[in-house]
């Protein structure tokens, strides 16, 4: 499979159609913001007027958005991908928005559809290094395959049912929101006492308290609380809906989630505060007592 569109160019699609045009494959890449395009285009993509537009030649139709609600648009709109999907097109969600909503679409859909969420950030989107969590039939999951390998560096079926992909992603989500609030309340308290922050990450990373998250948000953590804005690269509200997304899922299976709870009340705190534009790491600006 040669031709890919990608629908959304935000943090992760603008680096994941980035990099599958490197890769070879034909990219018509479409977003509502048009610099993004322009990014894409300069990349090596083609520039398309709406999703139906990307969608009409291609083999993989990539959809990179948001939420559940910027997924039915991509799909779902006068102008949607659904209306023009090639005879044996593939459909890959990428985003993180939860198993019923990628459930619903592939049930309204007349073509295959891939449930892939994807871990690691723009950069490792760009070198091709993510970790893709996929839930789908074995066959549609093959045929999608050239385009995820591009993509990751590893690839997991989490199961065969479109969905257990988010499921995975979901759990995945926990551990990062609890662990960003952590690495915030941490850094906090050691900016409180005065200790010098870089040497406390370098500390903490190479202990027991070591954490991806912690080594990824950190600086930007550290930067906040100095009184820096750092570069954008988490969103909040991102973070903020993903969790909402696991709180959501752990009532349906009856499961207590307390420490995930308390993280999620963070971030909404933070949204409260009119933060959603702004890196995550904005978080431990909230912890301190100014």
């Amino acid at each position: 499979m040669s031709r890919v569109a990608v629908l959304g160019l935000g943090a992760m699609g603008l680096p994941m159609a980035t990099r599958l045009a490197a890769c070879g494959f034909e990219v018509a890449a479409f977003d509502v913001a048009a610099e993004r395009v322009g990014l894409a285009v300069a990349a090596g993509a083609v520039a398309a007027a709406s999703p139906a537009a990307a969608a009409e030649a291609a083999d993989v139709v990539l959809v990179g958005v948001r939420d559940g609600a910027q997924l039915e648009a991509a799909l779902f709109a006068d102008d949607g991908a659904a209306a023009t999907l090639a005879p044996g097109a593939v459909v890959v969600v990428t985003s993180t928005v939860g198993a019923e909503a990628v459930q619903e679409a592939a049930d309204r859909l007349d073509a295959a559809v891939v449930d892939a969420p994807v871990s690691g950030g723009p950069v490792r989107a760009g070198e091709g290094t993510l970790l893709i969590m996929v839930g789908g039939a074995g066959d549609d999951v093959a045929a999608a395959r050239p385009v995820l390998d591009a993509l990751a560096s590893t690839v997991t079926v989490a199961g065969p049912r479109v969905g257990d992909g988010q499921l995975l992603k979901t759990v995945n989500q926990l551990l990062c929101g609890v662990h960003t609030a952590a690495a915030a309340e941490a850094l906090a308290l050691a900016h409180a006492l005065g200790l010098d922050l870089d040497a406390t990450i370098d500390v903490l990373g190479r202990g027991a308290a070591a954490s991806f998250m912690l080594a990824d948000r950190g600086p930007r953590i550290a930067q906040r609380l100095r009184g820096g804005t750092p570069e954008l690269r988490s969103r909040l509200d991102v973070i903020a809906k993903d969790m909402g997304i696991v709180g959501a899922l752990t009532r349906r299976a009856r499961v207590a989630t307390p420490v995930a709870a308390a993280a999620e009340q963070l971030y909404r705190l933070g949204m409260a505060a009119d933060l959603a534009a702004e890196d995550d790491s904005v978080v431990a600006t909230l912890l301190e007592d100014r």
